[in-house]
C-alpha cells in the first residue's frame, strides 16, 4: 500500500542518532524538519536536504508554531540528555530534558493534530534484568533516573494515545555503535562514553587508553557483555516504525532494538584492534555501580512485526564505519 509522505519533525536531529534517522527518513521520501538546541548536536551534520528550526523541545510556543506551520504529520523524538553517570549526579536535569519536555512536545502535538509519535528510548528502562535476552515483557525496574525519565516518558505515551487520537512506537535501543556508511553522520560529541567510539578515538590518538570496568563478570572472559546495534539499522527501524504507525492508526508499539546476540568489552577491543591494525592500551578498573553481566535483545519482535532487515550486523562492520567516521573527525579538526 503507497504511503502518501508528509513532513516529519525529528527532535534532536542534529545528534548522533537523530542525525542517522534524518538521513534514513529522507532516503526514503520523507520531507524531514529538524528541531535541535545545538547543545550536544551539530548544526554541520544535518543534511542540507532537511528544513532546520533551532530551539528547544520545551519551549511550547515554538513547537507549536513548527507543527502548525510546516504541516507535521509525524514527530520521532530524540532530543534528551544520555549520560547515565551524570543522570545520577544531577537528576533534576533528566527529569527536565528528558520527562518535562517530553510532556511539552506531547502537549503540542496534541493540540496540533499530529497523529504518530515515535519515541527514542533505552534498554536502561529494564534495570539489571533478570533474563538475558531481554524481552519486552522483561519488567521495567530502572536503576538510575536516565532510565526512569524514559521509562516515565514511555508511560506518559501510553496515556495520551488512550485519550487522544495518537499512535505511538517505542523502539528501546541497545549499544548503539557505528556510523553512516558514507560518513554523512556519525558521532562527534566530546567526551563520549560509548566503548567503540572510545577505542576509535584510542586509535586516531585523541585518547591514551580504554578503561575496562570490571573483569569479574559472570561472562566467558570476565567483561560486561553487550549488544551492539548499528546506528544505521536502527535508523532503518525507525522508518519502518513510521510506515507501520501511518498503515495502522489504531496499533501501538514497544519494541527492541538490537541484533540478538552480545560481545563483551574485550572481543570489541579485539575487533577494533583487528579492523584498525592499531593496538588499543586498556586499563581494568573497578566495575560500575548497576552495570549487568550481560545485556543482549531479543529482537524477534521488531522482525516479526516491522519486516525489520540489518544490513550491518558484523562486528568488524560496525567497527570499520565508526573508525572511517572518527578518522574524518581528526582530519577535519586539522583542517585538512
Amino acid at each position: 500500500m503507497a504511503i502518501d509522505r508528509f513532513p516529519v519533525l525529528v527532535t534532536g536531529g542534529a545528534g548522533y542518532i537523530g542525525s542517522h534517522a534524518v538521513l534514513a527518513l529522507l532516503d526514503a521520501g520523507w520531507p524531514v524538519v529538524v528541531l535541535d538546541n545545538l547543545v550536544t548536536g551539530f548544526r554541520w551534520v544535518v543534511d542540507p536536504r532537511a528544513t532546520f528550526v533551532e530551539g528547544d523541545v520545551g519551549d511550547a510556543a515554538l513547537v507549536e508554531a513548527t507543527l502548525r506551520d510546516l504541516s507535521i504529520g509525524a514527530i520521532l523524538h530524540f532530543a534528551g540528555s544520555i549520560v547515565v553517570p551524570e543522570s545520577v549526579v544531577d537528576p533534576l536535569k533528566y527529569y527536565g530534558n528528558n520527562t518535562a519536555n517530553s510532556r511539552v512536545l506531547l502537549g503540542a502535538a496534541v493540540a496540533s493534530g499530529v497523529r504518530h509519535f515515535i519515541f527514542s528510548s533505552t534498554a536502561a528502562t529494564y534495570g539489571v534484568p533478570e533474563e538475558s535476552p531481554v524481552r519486552e515483557t522483561t519488567p521495567t525496574v530502572p536503576i538510575n533516573p536516565y532510565g526512569m525519565s524514559k521509562l516515565m516518558t514511555e508511560i506518559m505515551l501510553k496515556d495520551v494515545a488512550a485519550a487522544h487520537p495518537i499512535n505511538y512506537c517505542v523502539l528501546r535501543y541497545f549499544n548503539v555503535a557505528g556510523a553512516d556508511p558514507q560518513c554523512r553522520a556519525g558521532q562527534a560529541t566530546e567526551g563520549a562514553t560509548h566503548l567503540i567510539k572510545v577505542a576509535t578515538e584510542v586509535v586516531t590518538g585523541k585518547r591514551s587508553h580504554v578503561s575496562v570496568f570490571g573483569t569479574d563478570y559472570d561472562t566467558p572472559d570476565g567483561t560486561g557483555v553487550r549488544d551492539y546495534i548499528h546506528v544505521s539499522d536502527l535508523a532503518a527501524a525507525h522508518v519502518l516504525a513510521l510506515e507501520a504507525l501511518v498503515a495502522e492508526p489504531e496499533r501501538s508499539h514497544t519494541l527492541n532494538c538490537g541484533y540478538g546476540r552480545g560481545f563483551s568489552v574485550l572481543e570489541v577491543l579485539t575487533a577494533v584492534e583487528a579492523v584498525s591494525g592499531a593496538e588499543i592500551a586498556r586499563k581494568m578498573e573497578p566495575r560500575r555501580a548497576g552495570d549487568p553481566d550481560a545485556l543482549v535483545a531479543a529482537n524477534d519482535a521488531i522482525v516479526e512485526t516491522f519486516g525489520w532487515q540489518p544490513q550491518h550486523a558484523r562486528l568488524d562492520t560496525i567497527v570499520a564505519h565508526a573508525l572511517a567516521w572518527e578518522q574524518g573527525l581528526e582530519a577535519r579538526r586539522r583542517g585538512q
